[in-house]
């Protein structure tokens, strides 16, 4: 157990009396003298006082930080000849085995780097039947003009390490139509050949075990599932089933792929999982949207659960049949007993007013044994879940995937919205299910914090709240933030008060919570001018929020609107003056961690850094000539604790030190691009907080990206991180105040990991 932190309780009962509208001690800030010419000019060339770096890397241990699972697992694979072998696939958190001796799950893509981030969206998964060590994922996140284009990585030791071949097409593998599959196919009969079914591309196939792939003669675009059944079809080819979201239907080839044909017996529908039977039966599971939509894990109008006999005949088994009528829900998973004739179970998708369920059947489908209320739900260690379900929702949502282990007709797992569910017992009359989550992390951590007393960590999360760690060996069981079903979007605490925190959240009617005991109780924002819906119609980001140095005051600036401030503790709100008209960019106040009633703002667009002395009523211009951004160019402002306005500025220009409130800027010239800035507690005997950055720096004559460390005000970097833990894209960093060389980040979809030198 890692708690480490005793509240200040003296000191925060203390303070707690401040007066909300008071300001103490602005020295020289009372007077706002802005930085402009040369100074300010200056700010990105003029370079520290030394000139070299030390070029080792620091070696850190890294792990994650519990909350449990908590995003959508949507694909799991089973090797069909080595008993115990499964992997499991994410929309956004990359790729997993399972290790059944410790009941944990192993992440498998942590190496990607920021530039390859999109790559952490596994769209399908292939392990070749007659080589248990290789794996193939299909990886790409997104489709957009703007996105990164798909690759394919493949691995011959079970994930340990990787080769990436690229495919020059995008794959959307966090985009609607992510729940089906697989798409990625190792021929049994020659493991040479795959099989890759598309987001728009079509179908492509490889005869060099994945190094190349050129697309075939396929009706449709986006590819929902590709299944190779080992019976022969012509000249024995292998015969190929292909499901087809924008041709819906199913399309068969008896030629080895040579040509395609609808299989007009099955519905009009989009396939969605497909399996085979120890005996030759297919069965396969169909969901329909509306028009224009692509089911899975949204968009389930209908759907239809179908079996094929060995001998060609059709006959519709959908456990509740939709008749004249939509379901208003749909079939996705289906998966068959290896060892069993007969025996396979499925899924419901989107089926919100009696809850998703699971379906078992030991006759082909002829009858059925719905198995929620035969099923007991173990999620003890995790109680985050109990909250987000509060009795709803039995078995899950988003059910996109179910399997049977091969060598054990009892064990099954299936996937959610929000983690993974095993059983040992599936066919007997009370099913146990455990949530077996542990080392799966798929939260997007928006924003995280390492307060200077209190919780160990702060932590706002897309989705699921987040909550506050005292113990970082164990999800929040007494600060988890409510209600867990939201999505937060910021948190910060008072520096010299740290029991008064604040977070935003988009659905809490006030757009977010204040806290005077460290997270343990809320109470929530009162009225304010924000909008609470975009011009669109959506409701409005309730962007950042950042707390004064003892707690009095607030400023609020909700995205891409005008910012607020409070003198009461948020109980009531009023617009700020002089805040940038930018409204572009999401701008983002910050606290000074000196002076009461100081915050800070860096202004993208005009290249300036803006501050408060009034607790937030008005803001004027301190440095001028900094460089002028784009709006979807980052930059982070954070404030350091010892001085007033001493601040820290990450740029794509590099990063910049304002030491205090009388000098100049200065460059940390190794630094040659920032993404990510904070501070932490200094070195032994160091006059200087460590600094840490996400970005690129020059390293014994070397530019590479990645996470640095500073113990000397900048003029020296060590590279933290290493060529196996890079976790993609980052969204957040803190370093620890109270632990010198303790930082902790939040990758996209990786939950928050912490490191510390080894």
């Amino acid at each position: 157990m890692t708690t480490r932190r005793d509240f200040h309780r003296a000191s925060i009962g203390a303070l707690a009396c401040l007066p909300g509208s008071s300001i103490h001690a602005l020295g020289a800030l009372g007077r706002l003298a802005p930085l402009t010419g040369a100074a300010g000019a200056a700010a990105l060339v003029t370079a520290t006082s030394a000139s070299h770096a030390a070029t080792g890397t620091g070696p850190y241990q890294w792990r994650s930080v519990p909350f449990g699972g908590a995003g959508f697992v949507n694909g799991f694979v089973f090797h069909p000849r080595e008993a115990g072998l499964l992997y499991a696939r994410t929309d956004i958190g990359g790729l997993y085995r399972f290790d059944a001796v410790g009941q944990r799950w192993l992440p498998l893509l942590d190496h990607l780097g920021r530039d390859d981030a999109d790559l952490m969206g596994v769209l399908s998964i292939a392990l070749d039947p007659g080589n248990p060590d290789r794996v193939y994922a299909a990886c790409g996140t997104y489709t957009g003009e703007w996105a990164r284009k798909a690759a394919l990585l493949t691995s011959s030791d079970r994930g340990l390490t990787w080769r990436t071949t690229e495919l020059g097409i995008k794959l959307g593998g966090n985009e609607a139509g992510r729940g089906t599959g697989e798409r990625l196919q190792v021929d049994p009969t020659d493991p040479r050949v795959l099989w890759l079914g598309t987001t728009r591309d079509g179908l492509m196939k490889s005869t060099d075990s994945g190094l190349s792939f050129k697309r075939v003669s396929f009706p449709g675009q986006h590819v929902s599932l590709v299944l190779i059944d080992p019976s022969t079809g012509s000249g024995n080819a292998p015969v190929l089933w292909v499901g087809c979201t924008d041709q819906p239907g199913l399309f068969v080839s008896r030629d080895g792929g040579a040509s395609f044909s609808r299989e007009t017996a099955t519905p009009a529908q989009v396939p969605q999982r497909a399996a085979l039977g120890p005996q030759g039966d297919l069965y396969i599971s169909f969901t329909a949207g509306g028009p224009g939509e692509v089911p899975n894990p949204g968009y389930a109008r209908t759907g239809s659960v179908w079996r094929r006999t060995p001998a060609g005949a059709w006959t519709e088994i959908s456990p509740i049949k939709a008749g004249a009528q939509p379901l208003g829900f749909g079939y996705s998973g289906v998966a068959v007993d290896a060892r069993a004739p007969g025996r396979l179970v499925v899924s419901t998708l989107e089926r919100w007013g009696a809850g998703d369920e699971l379906f078992l059947s030991t006759d082909h489908g002829a009858s059925w044994t719905p198995l929620a209320a035969r099923s007991r739900m173990d999620s003890s260690g995790w109680p985050w879940l109990d909250n987000f379900q509060q009795g709803r929702r039995r078995m899950g949502h988003w059910m996109a995937d179910v399997q049977i282990d091969p060598f054990n007709g009892e064990r099954a797992v299936y996937g959610t919205g929000y983690g993974v569910w095993m059983t040992g017992n599936l066919g007997a009359p009370q099913v146990q299910w455990a949530f077996t989550v542990k080392n799966l992390e798929e939260t997007a951590a928006l924003e995280i914090k390492s307060p200077s007393g209190g919780a160990a960590l702060l932590a706002a999360m897309g989705d699921h709240a987040g909550g506050a760690w005292d113990d970082l060996d164990n999800t929040p069981r007494t600060g988890l933030f409510a209600p867990t079903s939201e999505t937060n979007r910021s948190v910060d605490f008072a520096w010299l008060n740290p029991g008064v925190v604040a977070r935003t959240s988009d659905a809490a009617a006030t757009g977010g919570y204040l806290s005077l005991d460290g997270g343990a109780s809320w109470s929530p924002f009162g009225p304010s001018p924000r909008a609470t819906k975009t011009p669109q119609g959506w409701t409005a980001p309730a962007g950042r929020v950042a707390v004064s140095a003892k707690g009095g005051f607030l400023v609020w600036a909700p995205e891409r609107q005008a910012a607020m401030w409070s003198r009461d503790r948020g109980r009531s709100w009023q617009l700020c003056e002089g805040w940038p008209t930018d409204r572009e960019s999401t701008l983002e106040p910050v606290a000074d961690r000196h002076v009461e009633g100081v915050f800070h703002v860096f202004d993208r667009a005009n290249g300036t850094i803006l501050s408060s002395v009034d607790g937030g009523r008005s803001f004027q211009i301190v440095v001028k000539g900094l460089a002028k951004l784009q709006a979807w160019q980052t930059a982070q402002l954070v404030a350091a604790p010892g001085a007033a306005r001493h601040l820290w500025l990450a740029l794509p220009q590099g990063l910049l030190h304002l030491p205090g409130a009388e000098q100049a800027p200065r460059a940390a010239r190794l630094i040659t691009e920032a993404w990510l800035v904070s501070v932490g507690k200094g070195a032994p005997g160091s006059a200087h907080h460590s600094v840490f950055v996400w970005g690129k720096a020059n390293l014994g004559g070397q530019v590479s990206d990645g996470l640095f460390r500073s113990d000397d005000g900048g003029s020296t970097f060590v590279r933290v991180d290493d060529p196996r833990h890079r976790y993609g894209r980052l969204l957040s960093i803190c370093a620890d105040p109270l632990e010198h060389g303790t930082v902790f980040i939040a990758p996209h979809g990786r939950g928050v990991l912490v490191g510390r030198p080894a």
